[in-house]
């Protein structure tokens, strides 16, 4: 089993992380175009567990203990750490569909910085309870940094929808902040049924690897998909209600753009689980929950979310930036 064995490269582990966390959600900007969310979705959660699966038979059995491997893992651990993995595969699903609905209704430069931003900073506090590790002056210092920017981010929100003529409905923010709240749990359902040990000969009885727990997590997220996406298609909030048929009707690059979506969040999540070891649940969680910063600049570089506001916005915007990075830079140095 690949695993990591020192901080330096755990951090860029969730660097990475954060890099795939927070370009995922350009999939949906672009099948959006032809294409609704909720349809959309399926393919995503189907990369996702793709991309388990195969880690999983790769880099999940290659080398170590025959006791790491991905097959064997799998069946020596305990249903009570199955099902807490799995349970973090339900939770973080009904979040980001929420997320996913927030992205349709307001766009990815507010929906990621006050979704995911709200569950960066109660999901470290969360996690630190949980296994607490690093320095938690620093660690919680770059949270209250995190903070101020997800502030400056609402009120740049806050004047854009002052100045301009088409006002994004507020269920947007709503749909952002239940995201946030449900997101902050997910992770430690499944850092709980991991043995964060990787080095060690043999994993402790009925605990799961990072590629298993990957692997059960993504299971949980596929089943209850039918269960909640399958609300969300019937009580869309944009549109009017569509059924499963709909979605045979794609082509075959729209589904593959969905996949890709999935691909690129499951590898995101790979990397951070594996990094959890050696970096701890709360500080891999926090980094890689800077997904908020890359997301951001996608929406207002790319995706041009503020075109038109004021100059008062982009200096909030910068603002943002500024103190996103500070906090990400003390999360960093609370685990070295």
């Amino acid at each position: 089993m690949c695993f990591v064995d020192n901080y330096s490269l755990a951090v860029a582990f969730c660097v990475i992380t954060m890099f795939c966390w927070g370009s995922w959600g350009n999939t949906q900007k672009l099948a959006g175009k032809t294409w609704r969310y909720e349809l959309f979705y399926w393919d995503y959660v189907l990369g996702v567990l793709l991309f388990a699966l195969v880690s999983g038979l790769t880099f999940g059995s290659f080398g170590g203990a025959p006791e790491w491997g991905f097959v064997a893992n799998l069946k020596q651990a305990s249903a009570a750490n199955l099902g807490s993995a799995f349970l973090g595969g339900i939770v973080f699903n009904a979040a980001n569909i929420l997320l996913a609905a927030a992205i349709a209704v307001a766009g990815m430069s507010v929906a990621f910085p006050v979704g995911i931003g709200l569950a960066l900073v109660l999901g470290v506090v969360v996690n630190y309870i949980g296994a607490p590790k690093g320095n938690a002056a620093l660690l919680f210092s770059g949270v209250a940094l995190i903070s101020a920017a997800i502030v400056a981010n609402a009120w740049a929100y806050k004047l854009k929808e002052a100045g301009n003529q088409k006002k994004v409905p507020v269920k947007g923010i709503v749909l952002s902040i239940a995201c946030g709240v449900l997101m902050a749990f997910f992770y430690r359902f499944v850092a709980a049924a991991m043995d964060m040990n990787f080095t060690a000969a043999a994993p402790k009885a009925g605990m799961l690897t990072p590629y298993s727990a990957l692997f059960v997590f993504a299971l949980g997220v596929f089943a209850s998909t039918f269960i909640f996406n399958g609300i969300a298609m019937r009580h869309p909030v944009a549109g009017e209600p569509i059924n499963e048929k709909a979605y045979f009707r794609g082509g075959f690059s729209i589904h593959l753009v969905g996949i890709l979506g999935g691909l690129i969040w499951g590898l995101g999540n790979g990397l951070n689980l594996v990094a959890a070891g050696k970096a701890g649940a709360a500080i891999s969680y926090g980094l890689g929950q800077g997904a908020t910063l890359v997301s951001a600049l996608w929406g207002i570089l790319v995706w041009k979310e503020f075109a038109g506001a004021s100059k008062a916005t982009g200096r909030l915007n910068l603002l943002m930036f500024v103190l996103f990075l500070a906090g990400l830079g003390l999360i960093i140095a609370a685990g070295a």
